[in-house]
């Protein structure tokens, strides 16, 4: 399996679905998901063009950070419970599953203790699965509002896992609503959310989420194969 040419490629379908929408591929970062994988082949990822890597869970990241070069960005995309935001904070470039005031506040509390600024988005659980974690889409505005009032913690924008489906198409609509609500509270200019960031799309349909205005996407086994 080569992992460099399967980076290429996604990064070709990338540039692709921004020409299709009229945007600059520059505005999409390519989230390495290497939740499970091998540091050997984050290394090989890193070695092919890679610097964005996405984990899961914070005991997995924090092996692997030490053994990663050291201007690697990590990304935590998986739930992070309350209990582990001590161990992660000044660790990660983005925490991308922020899905509650009170996991923000938990993230705040351990941020001013290190007098540090943490990087989040919110995420939204825009198609309403109950297996699925993050605000609903009519509990987003106020969540960011009151998490807009802590000084240690910084909101980039939001970010949603759509529902498994084998027709990406049918993703379409999930993704054309977060960004549209992404859009509308960009024009409230909420102080401290500062929303440049709209992370979703994963492998089956991250062409679509581009396609609907997607900042970051999150590919996992495109690159690395299936787990």
């Amino acid at each position: 399996m080569e992992i460099g040419t399967n980076l290429h490629r996604t990064q070709e379908r990338i540039a692709a679905a921004c020409k299709n929408a009229g945007r600059d591929p520059g505005d999409v970062t390519l989230i390495a998901v290497s939740k499970t994988k091998p540091v050997e082949l984050l290394r090989e990822a890193y070695d092919s063009g890679s610097r964005h890597f996405g984990e899961n869970r914070v005991q997995e990241l924090l092996v692997k950070i030490p053994q990663m070069p050291s201007d690697v960005k990590w990304h935590l995309i998986g739930h992070l419970q309350t209990n582990k935001v001590r161990q992660i904070i000044g660790k990660t470039c983005l925490i991308h599953s922020v899905d509650s005031v009170k996991l923000a506040g938990e993230i705040e509390k351990e941020s001013a203790k290190q007098n540090l600024v943490t990087d989040i988005l919110l995420e939204v659980n825009v198609a309403k699965e109950d297996s699925k974690f993050g605000f609903g889409l009519e509990e987003t505005e106020d969540a960011l509002r009151s998490i807009c009032g802590f000084p240690h913690v910084r909101v980039r924008g939001l970010m949603t896992v759509a529902p498994f489906v084998e027709d990406a198409e049918k993703n379409r609509p999930v993704f054309r609503k977060l960004y549209e609500f992404y859009v509308d509270m960009k024009t409230k200019n909420i102080d401290n959310g500062s929303m440049t960031t709209l992370s979703m799309g994963m492998t089956g349909d991250f062409q679509v989420a581009v396609e609907e205005g997607a900042t970051m996407v999150r590919v996992g086994t495109g690159i690395f194969g299936a787990r």
